[in-house]
This record gives C-alpha cells, structure tokens and sequence, in this order.
C-alpha cells in the first residue's frame, strides 16, 4: 500500500500536462538552408519537338545537350549519303538537339492531311523531312565541288568557316545580310496572314 501510494505521488510530480516539463518542451528544430539558385539573365528560349518514345540526353538544368554542328541555316550543302546522293540543296532549319537539318526539296515525304471541315476533301501533301548533318557537306556553287568545312580568323580577329579543298569563305557578311532579310520577310508575311 505504502508504494502504491509512493508510486502515485511521483506520476502526480511528473505531470505530463505541466508547460515546465522537460518531457513536453519542444526541441528547436535545425534550420535547412538551401543552396540559392540563380536564375540566368537571359531565359533559355529553346524549343524542342520530340516524339513520345525518344529520349535525350539532357545537361543538369533539364535542357537537352546541343551538338556543334559544321553547317548553318542558309548554307549551300550536297548530300553524300542516302537515296537523295548527289542532289544539291541550301539548309533551311537545323535541329541542334540531335544534328539533323532540313535541306529544300530533299529527302520529301508524302503525308496525308485528313479533312478540317466537312466539305473540304483530304490531301497528300510532300514535306521535306530531316536528314542527319553527317550525310551532307558544303557546296561551293563558283567551283562546283563538296568540301569539308575548316575554321581560320581574319585579320580583324573574326573566325570564319572556309571550304577546304578551294578555300572559299563561307561566312561573309554578304550572307548574313540575305540571311536576315529572307526571316524579316518571312516574319512580316507570317504576321500578315495571322492577322487576316
């Protein structure tokens, strides 16, 4: 009797409900500091159109790894591999993602386009599909002859693409200038049947 009752006083000392008790008092938990990300001043603007079941090898920031490349958009190119060897083209759009390139009316697909509306019929239709950029190489149109491309600075400091075997400078301001011009067009007229 006497260590129940001995038993009783000491629970009724170790209240559990008391704010003094070093049971109920709570530990500080440790601050987590993260590690502060910066974010880049200029937004990556990066478009990639992949299929379903493809998989890409991506850097630590979850954008896809871009291959260097030995052709631009614009470039006069033969293709040396493929059921279209030997034809003659200019690249139109590069896709850096995994080196292939579109070359103008090379390599074309057909590709039929079901109806929109109801009284429209349906169309086949040829697109030019990507080829790898391993199967073409550089054109020069004056000496009628492929080329491997080589790079070399001028005597401003400005690096340059040349074609090997006749040593013609691909990138020269004169291509640029086409260059832009071509996309400014084909913005405006972009935006002009948008707004139509």
């Amino acid at each position: 009797m006497a260590a129940m009752a001995a038993l009783q006083s000491s629970m009724a000392s170790l209240s559990l409900s008391s704010s003094n008790s070093s049971f109920v008092q709570r530990l500080p938990l440790p601050s987590l500091s993260l590690p502060q990300v910066k974010s880049p001043e200029k937004p990556c603007l990066i478009v990639v159109k992949l299929k379903r079941w493809e998989r890409k090898e991506c850097k630590e920031n979850s954008l896809p790894v871009l291959q260097k490349m030995h052709v631009k958009v614009g470039d006069t190119v033969q293709v040396i591999a493929g059921d279209d060897k030997g034809k003659i083209g200019e690249i139109t759009q590069i896709f850096r993602h995994n080196s292939n390139v579109v070359v103008k009316e090379i390599n074309l697909k057909t590709k039929h386009m079901k109806s929109r509306e109801e009284g429209e019929p349906g169309q086949i239709i040829k697109i030019e599909a990507p080829i790898h950029s391993s199967n073409v190489m550089l054109y020069s149109k004056e000496k009628n002859v492929a080329s491997r491309v080589g790079h070399k600075f001028l005597d401003d400091g400005k690096k340059v693409r040349y074609l090997i075997k006749t040593g013609e400078i691909i990138d020269n301001a004169e291509n640029w200038k086409k260059l832009k011009e071509e996309s400014k067009k084909t913005e405006v007229a972009a935006t002009t049947t948008h707004s139509s």
